[in-house]
């Protein structure tokens, strides 16, 4: 069980207030998450003692720079279970899931070549397949969802066949909150050579992540809903994958050396990914972030949030004026919609209430064809949230009319 009121101590924002001088009941995890002190103090410790470029100076702050930026890729290979040169540092998951499109899938797919995902994907794992596809002539395909919006095993196998050479799914759906059977799914795919390629900006900072038990050969997530810095990321890709693929950016720290020539060596994997100046805050507050989830252990949190997410449908499915889209979801995120009320107006109430949640399509714009609905309000919960946000929430939306809701958005 966490110990939820000593983490709450541990980020400031917690303690704000709304417009409307009511405390904040933040649930929209799902988009960002709060940064607790240690991260904020890692950052400014880069800014107010070490700051310097990294792998470049022969001085002092320099190296320490050098010591605690690399540490952070240690880190990260212990959070997800895998080698740290196997630790690819990106802005986000987006720009991850894009390089794995870019550097992997150019370089794999051929005409006619079918890459599969799903309905329910973000749009920043399908976008850039569409592009993929476009370039080199493969196709696009999607594994039918069950009745309640889920991956199947029966359903994957029967999309599988000799022309699939990428998959890619979303280990955790970031509108229905479902878990996806990534191990199984691995196992299946690679019976046809076909790579996986999984978006875990939903899962990774919810649950324990191993990639070597999930065998899956390329991982997508972002420091910034794991409390972590903005602008920061992770591409985990196996070694010889890695290495097989082509930089999309080239640049200094990326290559050994070039000459007039146009002759250019580049280094290994996973440097010859960085060029530029990284994001060295970033990183080393990515560090702290994964440090500090993994004190309190993942498999707490992912139970913490399953027994929230329970609570919070039940109370929702008492109320005559909601409906939920997901009340089996296997994750801390909820979707639901206010009877006869725009998302985004009911959203704007509960602002007004002190409650902070996410209306729209939450950039999964092909899940509408299945929802049969073109938008909804998701409240996603994390560690540092109670059963009295859900109260909270719950009070809200009792009151969650068509004439409260005018003039209440902002």
């Amino acid at each position: 069980m966490l110990d939820v009121e000593t983490i709450k101590k541990d980020f400031p924002m917690l303690n704000g207030k709304t417009m409307n001088d009511k405390p904040l009941v933040y649930l929209d995890n799902g988009a960002t998450t709060f940064k607790p002190k240690q991260v904020i103090e890692t950052v400014n410790h880069f800014y107010n003692d070490i700051t310097s470029n990294i792998h470049r100076g022969d001085y002092e702050i320099a190296y320490k720079a050098d010591v605690a930026y690399d540490h952070c890729r240690e880190t990260i290979a212990k959070f997800i279970n895998c080698e740290p040169k196997e630790v690819v540092f990106t802005s986000g998951a987006s720009a991850s899931l894009n390089m794995a499109a870019y550097s992997c899938g150019l370089c794999k797919l051929k005409k006619d070549d079918v890459i599969l995902i799903t309905e329910a994907e973000h749009a920043s794992n399908v976008l850039p397949w569409f592009r993929v596809a476009e370039k080199t002539g493969a196709k696009v395909e999607y594994i039918p969802l069950t009745q309640e919006g889920r991956i199947s095993i029966e359903n994957f196998e029967a999309a599988m066949d000799e022309r699939v050479r990428i998959v890619a799914v979303a280990s955790v759906t970031n509108v229905l909150g479902y878990i996806a059977p990534v191990k199984q799914i691995c196992e299946i795919a690679h019976k046809y050579g076909a790579i996986v390629v999984v978006d875990g900006a939903q899962s990774v900072p919810h649950m324990p992540t191993d990639v070597k038990e999930w065998d899956c050969d390329l991982l997508a997530f972002s420091g910034h809903k794991m409390i972590g810095p903005s602008g920061v990321g992770v591409l985990y890709g196996k070694y010889q994958i890695l290495q097989e693929m082509e930089p999309m950016m080239l640049g200094g720290g990326a290559n050994s050396r070039f000459d007039v020539c146009g002759n250019v060596l580049l280094k290994e994997a996973p440097f010859k990914f960085e060029a530029g100046t990284p994001n060295i805050e970033g990183v080393m507050g990515l560090d702290a972030a994964a440090q500090y989830l993994m004190n309190i252990g993942m498999a707490n949190i992912a139970e913490y949030e399953k027994e929230l997410h329970a609570y919070m449908t039940k109370e929702l499915s008492k109320l005559d004026n909601v409906i939920v889209y997901n009340p089996n979801g296997d994750s801390g995120i909820v979707a639901f919609n206010v009877k006869d009320i725009f998302s985004q107006d009911a959203a704007g109430y509960l602002n007004s209430q002190g409650v902070a949640v996410r209306s729209g399509n939450h950039c999964a714009k092909i899940l509408v064809n299945f929802l049969k609905v073109s938008d909804t309000i998701r409240a996603s919960l994390y560690l540092y949230n109670t059963k009295a946000d859900v109260d909270a929430l719950i009070e809200a939306l009792k009151t969650c009319t068509i004439e409260n809701c005018i003039g209440t958005f902002f």
